[in-house]
């Protein structure tokens, strides 16, 4: 009996070192992910496509509508950086199978976001697709970067301090 409890938790040990081996870290380029359809896409029903993330510095926020408050404060200091647009893109991508909230009442919450920050690219992916493809927190608030090159140069799953907003802020403004 201990026997097989021990190769139980073997088992587990593995399966979860395999999944943990496969969240995307810095220096990597993130799986090849796309939203469109009845998986996501942009407000106005265009697919969008990781691929996006190459030529320019990126901050991609991946949120629970229900924690959408939660790094304001990185949204707000980044919109103040004024970085160009021709060197700089952010994206807001809503996980909205993560919340109870109707997807009706979350787009159009989306829609007045839009307003507020037109340099700002909003998706809505239904199915999970990131957090299943990158490893990324659910029922969360994600902050990643992407270089030039798409590769990934800051990541933060969960509330961003003061100090991780301005490591944030430096890495985007070390590879414009």
């Amino acid at each position: 009996m201990k026997r097989f409890a021990a190769l139980v938790i073997l088992g587990w040990a593995v399966f979860l070192g395999c999944q943990t081996a496969q969240a995307l870290e810095i220096g990597q380029i993130p799986p090849k992910v796309e939203l469109k359809e009845k998986l996501g896409g942009r407000l106005d029903g265009k697919p969008w496509s990781c691929e996006e993330l190459q030529g320019k510095g990126h901050v991609l926020f991946y949120v629970d509508p229900d924690e959408k408050d939660t790094n304001n404060p990185a949204s707000e200091a980044l919109n103040k950086e004024n970085f160009p647009a021709d060197q700089f893109q952010s994206y807001a991508i809503i996980n909205m199978a993560a919340s109870w909230l109707p997807n009706f009442a979350i787009s159009k919450a989306l829609k007045e976001k839009q307003e507020q920050y037109p340099r700002t690219i909003y998706v809505r992916d239904f199915k999970q697709v990131l957090v299943k493809a990158w490893k990324i927190a659910d029922d969360s608030s994600n902050v990643l970067a992407f270089d030039k090159s798409g590769k990934l140069i800051f990541r933060k799953d969960g509330k961003l301090s003061t100090e991780e907003i301005q490591k944030l802020i430096k890495a985007i403004r070390d590879h414009l």
